[in-house]
C-alpha cells in the first residue's frame, strides 16, 4: 500500500511515517468460540512492579489506565480504530490508534524495545518479525492473562509458535494470510483467459503466453523475492531451518521454488516493479499488469487504493506447485503485543482492548467484511459473512474461500534468524534473475549465507 499523509483514522490522531506504507505481511493461523470479554474485567492477571508477565488477579476497569495508545500501520492501523469506540463504549478508557508507515513503524518499535523506553501500550507485530522481537525480551508475558481469559485454544494453533519463549507468550495473535491469486476479470476476458480452470503454475505461465508485449499477468518485484519463495516454499510443506536449527533453504523443495520463478522471468509474462510502488499500483489501477498472489488482506488493499476497479477482480486458489499438489499456503499475518517497560496499568489496559478486540469473532468479522484482515480466531470461520457476495470481486463468495484454505495451511518454523533468509534470498535470488547463477547456484549461495552469518549448520 501507499503512503496516505492525509487520511484519518475517525477521530484519531494518525501518523503516517515515510517511505512505502506497506502491509506486507499480516500472517497466522487460529480458531475458536466466541470469547468477547466481561465489560471492563476482561483483563486478567496483572504483571508485577518489575513490568514482568501476567500475574492473575481479578482487573477491574479502575486499575487500568484511563488512556493508552497502540501502533499499528496501514489498513491494520485502519481496523484496530473500527474497535475502539464500541470498546470505550462498553469498558470506558480512552484508546488512541497511531498509524505509521510499516518500514518506519517497525524501526521505531523496536528500538524501543532495545532501549527500554518510548513503546507505546501496544502494537501490532508481524509473525515473521516474532521471533527475534520477543528474544529481545522487551515484550511482556501476556500468559497468565491469556489462560485467564481461556482464549488460546480459540486461535489456529499455528500462530503461537514464534510467539512463545521459555513457557512465556508474548503477543496475541490476530490475522493470518490465507494465500489467493487476485486476477483482473476485464483483462482476463479479452484475451480468452480462465483462471478457474488453472491448477499449477507452469499452466499458469502458459495461459500468460496469450498475452501481447505490452500485458503481463503478473509482477516479480526484486524487492519481495522472498515472499514468493516463502509463499511457495511453504506450500510444498518446506522448512527454513531444520528441527535441530539446521539451515535448509537449499532443499529440493527450495530448488524447486525457485526454478519456478525462473521459468516466470524467462516467460516473459512478468514485469518487474517494485511491490507497493506507485507504479506497482497504477499497473494493477490500469490493469497492465493483470494478477497479483498475496495474503487475504491483500483485498483491503485494493479496495483501499483501487475502489474504482470494484467488480473487475476476482480471485483462486493459488496455482499448485505440481499437478495434484497443494494449494494451501500462507503470506503474512499479525499480533498484538505489549512492551515489558509499560507500566502495570497501561498494559492491563492494553489487555483488555487486545482482548476485546481480537478475542472476539464479532470484532474479527468486523476488520474482515471493512479491510480484509482474515482471523485467526477459528470461531470466526462458521460466520455467514464468508458467504456473502463479494462486490469488490465480481460477486465471488471468497470468505469461504479463505476459510477452506486457512486449516490447510501448513506450519513454518520462524527464528530469530528468519530476517537473514529474507536477505539472502533477495540478494541470491536477483542474480539467478539475472542469469548470474542458476537456481541451484542461488539457494546453495543464499543457505551458506544464512548459516555464515548466523553460526548454524547447513541441513
Amino acid at each position: 500500500m501507499t503512503d496516505d499523509h492525509t487520511n484519518a483514522v475517525g477521530r484519531r490522531r494518525i501518523l503516517q511515517g515515510a517511505g512505502a506504507a506497506t502491509l506486507a505481511g499480516l500472517a497466522g493461523c487460529v480458531g475458536t468460540g466466541d470469547p468477547t470479554p466481561t465489560p471492563g474485567s476482561s483483563g486478567g492477571g496483572g504483571g508485577d512492579d518489575s513490568g514482568g508477565g501476567g500475574g492473575g488477579d481479578t482487573t477491574t476497569e479502575s486499575q487500568m489506565a484511563q488512556s493508552i495508545e497502540v501502533w499499528g500501520w496501514d489498513v491494520a492501523a485502519k481496523s484496530l480504530d473500527l474497535i475502539d469506540e464500541p470498546y470505550e463504549e462498553a469498558n470506558g478508557g480512552d484508546v488512541s490508534i497511531t498509524q505509521i508507515g510499516r518500514a518506519d513503524m517497525k524501526d521505531k518499535f523496536k528500538s524501543t524495545l532495545l532501549s527500554g523506553s518510548g513503546a507505546p501500550a501496544a502494537a501490532m507485530m508481524e509473525s515473521v518479525d516474532a521471533a527475534s522481537w520477543v528474544d529481545t525480551g522487551g515484550l511482556r508475558d501476556i500468559s497468565a492473562w491469556l489462560d485467564e481469559a481461556g482464549i488460546k485454544d480459540q486461535f489456529v494453533e499455528g500462530k503461537w509458535g514464534p510467539l512463545e519463549k521459555d513457557g512465556g507468550t508474548y503477543a496475541l495473535p490476530w490475522d493470518i494470510g490465507p494465500v489467493g491469486t487476485f486476477y483482473r476479470r476485464d483483462v482476463m476476458e479479452n484475451h480468452d483467459i480462465d483462471p478457474t480452470s488453472v491448477e499449477t503454475w507452469d499452466q499458469y505461465i502458459e495461459e500468460g503466453q496469450k498475452l501481447p508485449d505490452d500485458q503481463y499477468l503478473l509482477n516479480l518485484p526484486s524487492n519481495d523475492y522472498d515472499g514468493l519463495w516463502r509463499m511457495m516454499f511453504r506450500q510444498l510443506g518446506g522448512q527454513p531451518f531444520t528441527a535441530n536449527g539446521a539451515v535448509n533453504i537449499h532443499s529440493d523443495k527450495s530448488l524447486q521454488v525457485a526454478r519456478i520463478l525462473k521459468r516466470i522471468r524467462d516467460s516473459g509474462i512478468a514485469n518487474d516493479l517494485a511491490s507497493w510502488s506507485s507504479s506497482w499500483f497504477t499497473a494493477f489501477g490500469e490493469g497492465t499488469t493483470a494478477s497479483l498472489t498475496a495474503g487475504a488482506w491483500m483485498e483491503g488493499t485494493l479496495k483501499a487504493e483501487l475502489g474504482d476497479t470494484s467488480g473487475q477482480w476476482g480471485v483462486i486458489k493459488p496455482p499448485a506447485i505440481e499437478s495434484g499438489g497443494s494449494r494451501a499456503t500462507n503470506w503474512g499475518g499479525s499480533n498484538v503485543t505489549i512492551p515489558a517497560q509499560v507500566s502495570d496499568d497501561v498494559a492491563r489496559r492494553a489487555w483488555d482492548y487486545m482482548a476485546f478486540t481480537l478475542g472476539s469473532a464479532e470484532h474479527q468479522i468486523t476488520m474482515y467484511q471493512e479491510y480484509g484482515i482474515f482471523p485467526a480466531l477459528e470461531s470466526a470461520y462458521e460466520s455467514d459473512a464468508f458467504d456473502q457476495q463479494n462486490e469488490f470481486l465480481g460477486g465471488q463468495e471468497a470468505g469461504r474461500m479463505y476459510a477452506e484454505i486457512a486449516p490447510e495451511i501448513a506450519p513454518y518454523r520462524y527464528t530469530v534468524d528468519t530476517p537473514e533468509v529474507t536477505k539472502a534470498v533477495n540478494t541470491h535470488f536477483r542474480d539467478m534473475m539475472t542469469g548470474d547463477k542458476t537456481p541451484k547456484e542461488a539457494v546453495d549461495a543464499a543457505a551458506q549465507q544464512v548459516a555464515d552469518r548466523t553460526d548454524r549448520d547447513l541441513a
